[in-house]
């Protein structure tokens, strides 16, 4: 059984922190943990810190407070969390009246500088509530990554990085999440139909407006709520159902590359080959015989 971290108790606040040091193989190949614990302030107080190297996220257990962030201010209370980039200035103050308690989690990765950005083009904020006031899906991850940092595991940085993955995995879910749509005060689209729509005509000449002219909406309006509820814009889901094809089509038959291009509705074989390789990352022939 892990232990406890030690209590520090300060003029400001009690805390039970871990100050990890993961290996040179985590710090170069996985997530890694840097710093978590758990604090209460004991006077109203602020702390701040920039260029970090580190990504920081935090829920707020008890009590209310605020974090000031890239020049805004948020009001946080019991049950709010937030997710930002250290590298960035930022300040958190517990309120006067109602002293709040935290956990957190200081990490950082080889990829964190993408995946952050990815979160916040998903649509991810810098701090936002728990739909479930009964059940914070953050609070056992964040309780695993502190037992196991407590632990003396020979695997505790694999077991740390899972536990990283799952925190990462919940905030995208968070960010965008296709079975809770974002409600909208224009007018209604139900975006399965569209999506059926272009998986029955995306090998003929079909593009966003043809796409709108179809559900007789605005194009604006089409591409905002397309890519509200599937976190990709219609183009790219045109490309994708296109490029899902011709992979097939590769594996599995011995059509030439302009056949393929006709039949998965790219103009021609020249641009067919410009996508494959963009999304791939090589060509359609190197594809073939690899496979």
């Amino acid at each position: 059984m892990a232990k406890s971290p030690p209590l520090f108790i300060g003029d400001l606040v009690q805390s039970r922190r871990i100050i990890y040091q993961p290996s040179s193989f985590a710090m170069q190949s996985l997530l890694y943990l840097q710093e978590t614990g758990s604090l209460t302030a004991i006077k109203p107080h602020t702390s701040s810190r920039k260029n970090l190297s580190s990504f920081l996220f935090f829920y707020v257990e008890d009590g209310d407070g605020s974090l000031t962030y890239q020049n805004q201010t948020y009001s946080m209370k019991k049950g709010d969390c937030a997710f930002i980039d250290c590298r960035n200035k930022y300040s958190q103050s517990s309120s006067s009246k109602n002293l709040w308690s935290l956990k957190w989690v200081h990490f950082n990765g080889s990829n964190m500088s993408e995946i952050y950005s990815k979160y916040l083009e998903r649509g991810g904020e810098i701090c936002f509530s728990v739909d479930d006031k009964n059940y914070n899906p953050f609070v056992p991850v964040l309780d695993s990554i502190i037992e196991i940092a407590s632990s003396t595991s020979y695997i505790r940085d694999m077991k740390i990085n899972e536990c990283l993955s799952k925190l990462l995995t919940t905030l995208m879910e968070y960010s965008w999440n296709p079975e809770k749509p974002k409600v909208s005060n224009t007018k209604c689209l139900n975006i399965s139909n569209v999506k059926a729509f272009i998986d029955q005509n995306f090998t003929e000449k079909i593009a966003l407006e043809i796409v709108a002219k179809q559900f007789n909406v605005n194009k604006s309006y089409l591409l905002r709520l397309f890519k509200e509820n599937t976190g990709i814009t219609v183009n790219n889901y045109i490309l994708q159902k296109r490029i899902l094809l011709a992979k097939t089509e590769l594996r599995f038959t011995n059509k030439t590359l302009d056949v393929i291009a006709e039949e998965c509705g790219f103009e021609c074989a020249n641009y067919f080959i410009r996508s494959f390789k963009k999304i791939e990352g090589l060509t359609p022939g190197e594809y073939r015989k690899r496979w």
